[in-house]
């Protein structure tokens, strides 16, 4: 009879172990899954970027040095590597996108033209499709991030080693954190 008590309380936490190990592997994809949603995201805008630019070019010719960073920064982004190289280039490259859009302020004859503004309308929905693949990937992460550290999970993490480490979020740019200042 203690054998087969022995046995059952084996059985069960062998299939306790068993069921923590495969939900921490499936939110671990989730959140690979997540992440590549937005890279996905991002490579859009950045392919979008360079036809904006000719655009732009255009009309302010003498920009060139807001045109240049642009691009650069939109070269650095595509190349970096890594969830949290890729989010700074990203932030970067997201605050010289801004200038663009304060060189369309500048030039009436920019701002009305259609291929501008179609093209200003699919950044700005790409934007708020990031906005939303962040807000999913954060949301992973949380979920991952509670499941590894709650006991008694933690010790399945814990024996498993490195295999499943906190995540990092995905966090908003310090210049965004400022308050924004209005003017009349």
């Amino acid at each position: 009879m203690v054998w087969i008590i022995v046995g059952a309380v084996v059985v069960i936490l062998i299939a306790f172990f068993v069921s923590v190990y495969n939900k921490f592997v499936s939110l671990k994809n989730q959140g690979e899954e997540a992440y590549a949603q937005i890279d996905a995201h991002l490579k859009q805008r950045y392919d979008l970027v360079p036809n904006l630019v000719e655009t732009v070019k255009g009309y302010a010719a003498h920009e060139s040095k807001t045109l240049e960073a642009v691009i650069m920064a939109r070269n650095k982004a595509v190349s970096a590597e890594g969830i949290e190289a890729k989010d700074k280039a990203d932030k970067a490259f997201e605050g010289t996108l801004k200038s663009i859009f304060a060189l369309a302020e500048a030039y009436p004859d920019l701002k009305a033209n259609s291929n501008f503004v179609q093209l200003q309308g699919e950044l700005s929905k790409l934007e708020g499709e990031i906005l939303q693949a962040r807000k999913y990937y954060n949301g992973v992460v949380k979920t991952f991030n509670t499941s590894i550290q709650t006991f008694p999970n933690s010790v399945v993490a814990g024996i498993f080693g490195g295999k499943f480490t906190k995540m990092t979020y995905l966090e908003v740019a310090e210049s965004e954190r400022q308050n924004v200042k209005v003017s009349f």
